[in-house]
């Protein structure tokens, strides 16, 4: 049985969603943010090794990190579902996306959360984080234009891994200049395996 440590509002959600639209039995291990601080909880760094979620146990094996997790989940539990073929030239923008959502995208965006809490310190930096999630917000958009998907027509993990950074965004009011980023997201929510996450994972504030 898949175990997976799932952080209220977190990127946990994510694999919730991917375990949904493959349609495996999976338990959920619940850990909920502090209301003040929202920190995770003590009990989420007795159980992962950097008090992280998501975290994946499949069968005595500990995976950490999203990108890390859909890839695996997909190459050994998906049946060849949610990716394109490994020969194929479409594989490698598939993995490209799947790295760059965490490796690029969200830097930014998480220079912004941090520096927020800085107030007028932080000003010399917001024209060149600005820029940079512009930069990246932008990219997303131009590559989503045209099509349903990142790769086309297809849903694959990589759209579920992407998916993090549009709703951050989002939360941000920095979705409305980005017309084919923001209704590939909506569009995203309304799938029937990512209304079912949210049933199964609780309440979840990026879902918007």
């Amino acid at each position: 049985m898949l175990v997976v440590h799932h952080l209220s509002d977190s990127r946990s959600h994510r694999i919730l969603w991917l375990l949904e639209e493959l349609g495996l039995p999976y338990e959920i291990r619940r850990y909920q943010r502090d209301p003040r601080t929202r920190f995770a909880p003590p009990e989420l760094q007795a159980a992962s090794p950097l008090g992280k979620a998501p975290m994946l146990e499949d069968n005595g094996r500990r995976i950490i990190e999203s990108g890390a997790i859909i890839d695996y989940v997909i190459r050994r539990h998906g049946g060849g579902r949610l990716q394109p073929d490994p020969a194929s030239a479409a594989y490698d923008t598939y993995v490209q996306w799947l790295h760059y959502a965490e490796g690029s995208a969200m830097l930014p965006l998480m220079l912004l959360i941090y520096t927020g809490r800085l107030g007028e310190a932080a000003a010399p930096l917001m024209p060149r984080i600005e820029g940079e999630i512009a930069n990246h917000l932008g990219y997303i958009d131009r590559a989503l234009h045209g099509r349903t998907y990142l790769l086309g027509e297809e849903l694959t993990g990589a759209d579920i891994q992407l998916s993090f950074v549009a709703e951050v965004a989002g939360s941000m009011g920095k979705r409305a200049d980005y017309p084919a980023l923001d209704a590939w997201i909506r569009a995203l929510h309304q799938r029937p395996a990512y209304r079912h996450a949210v049933e199964k994972g609780g309440p979840y504030g990026l879902a918007r």
